[in-house]
């Protein structure tokens, strides 16, 4: 387990801490409009990409199943049919960008200075959204086999080349919300060359692959179907993070901007604690595809204890050194004040959340993709109820009580569904 959660915990790092580069290149411009902007903007980018994130799952159930049934075809078959999807998303999402900008323009109804950073931002990375969702397939492939330390590493040239560029298109050349867009575009080009590369080279090892496995229609649909359902679980979860931000928003560009810069650390916390989730992924996968029951139980529960430690060993160090952390962030004084009056909301959400991040490895591993859809869709609904009516009365604290409500939700209704689950999948 270690072996998986470990790599791919150093690797999900790396993608808040790209966000807390990002956040902070533009904070170094002391305005809270761009600020606001770059986070509406990034919210918008990860409602349309992260709901197509089941590219990434699903295929990452599928592969460590195929790997635990030893069945190699199985895995080339699916990861070429996530690829195919991939690749035509990609393309029509590319082409979309100017209306997804407006689109998300209207929904985030900000200040104009906001909109027209967020309109920026969002139309220039865009035309990474081919390299993107192709990236989730290879890494799904990954993922699926066991292999953290490849993902690790793929994991880490993205980010960190678009890091390295954030800091010189973004702040060198003085380019700002533009630079950090163009730093992600550069970021997915290069990931999307290495690991098609790593994949066609170890294909190129295995037997062809029969054309009748490759245009097996009910093992498409299979993924279809999974893929619908992670895609509604993804939209979902993706649409609370950004009515949360809008909710923000509507607080005024000083709860906006403070939100944002506290979201990053909760960001932090969920991708180490994705870690043990991916871990979870690929043993609970492969335990199915072996009818292993005992494997199967034995995942759940050190994925289970290792989540937790992890969670509160976060939320304790959120507490004594995020004041610190906010002032690395951003220069604006108003904006650090508020976001230390809200530090320790932001500082218990992994524990809150870390069930709900471990039940999703175990269920997406498990392809009980029905399962995960329907608990999201109820746990939304709570939210949103808490969201409008929280909100009303609390303001941003309502908020931030709101999204402990949504997380807790989350897991408890994932974990009520699994003894069941369990007992008909290994009869």
């Amino acid at each position: 387990m270690l072996s998986i959660a470990v790599p791919m915990t150093l690797a999900y790092v790396t993608t808040p801490l790209l966000g807390i580069v990002a956040t902070a290149v533009v904070g170094q411009l002391g305005d809270a409009a761009l600020l606001g902007g770059l986070a509406a903007g990034a919210i918008v980018f990860d409602v349309v990409f992260t709901t197509f994130n089941f590219l990434r799952s699903g295929t990452t159930g599928l592969v460590a199943q195929a790997f635990g049934r030893a069945d190699p075809e199985g895995e080339q078959a699916a990861f070429w049919h996530a690829f195919s999807i991939a690749l035509a998303c990609g393309l029509v999402l590319a082409f979309l960008g100017p209306l997804i900008a407006l689109a998300g323009s209207w929904f985030m109804d900000a200040g104009p200075r906001v909109t027209g950073a967020m309109h920026l931002y969002i139309g220039i990375r865009m035309l990474a959204a081919p390299f993107s969702l192709i990236n989730y397939a290879v890494l799904g492939y990954v993922l699926g086999r066991g292999q953290g330390g490849l993902g690790l590493m793929l994991q880490v040239v993205l980010n960190g080349t678009n890091i390295i560029l954030c800091i010189l298109l973004g702040l060198e050349l003085g380019w700002g919300v533009a630079g950090v867009a163009w730093a992600s575009v550069g970021g997915e080009f290069a990931a999307t060359i290495i690991g098609m590369s790593y994949v066609l080279r170890r294909f190129r090892k295995l037997p062809p692959l029969p054309r009748s496995r490759l245009m097996d229609m009910a093992a498409f649909l299979r993924m279809v179907s999974v893929n619908r359902d992670i895609m509604i679980r993804s939209f979902s979860l993706l649409a609370a993070f950004a009515l949360f931000t809008r909710q923000g928003a509507q607080e005024g560009t000083l709860a906006l901007a403070a939100n944002a810069v506290l979201m990053n650390f909760f960001l932090v916390a969920g991708y180490f604690l994705d870690g043990f989730a991916t871990a979870a992924e690929q043993l609970t996968g492969r335990a199915i595809g072996s009818c292993y029951r005992f494997a199967f139980d034995r995942a759940v529960r050190l994925t289970m204890i290792w989540g937790f430690g992890l969670a509160i060993a976060a939320s304790t160090v959120c507490l004594f050194f995020g004041d610190s952390l906010v002032r690395l962030v951003t220069t604006a004084p108003d904006v650090r004040e508020m976001a230390y009056a809200f530090m320790p909301w932001a500082a218990l959400t992994p524990v809150t959340g870390v069930l709900a991040f471990q039940m999703d490895g175990v269920f997406i591993g498990a392809t009980w993709s029905r399962d995960m859809r329907n608990m999201m869709l109820l746990s939304f609904v709570v939210y949103l109820a808490a969201l409008i009516g929280l909100g009303k009365a609390f303001g941003n604290i309502g908020l931030w009580a709101a999204l402990h409500i949504f997380l807790i939700v989350r897991g408890l209704s994932l974990l009520s569904v699994l003894p069941r689950r369990i007992r008909t999948t290994f009869a």
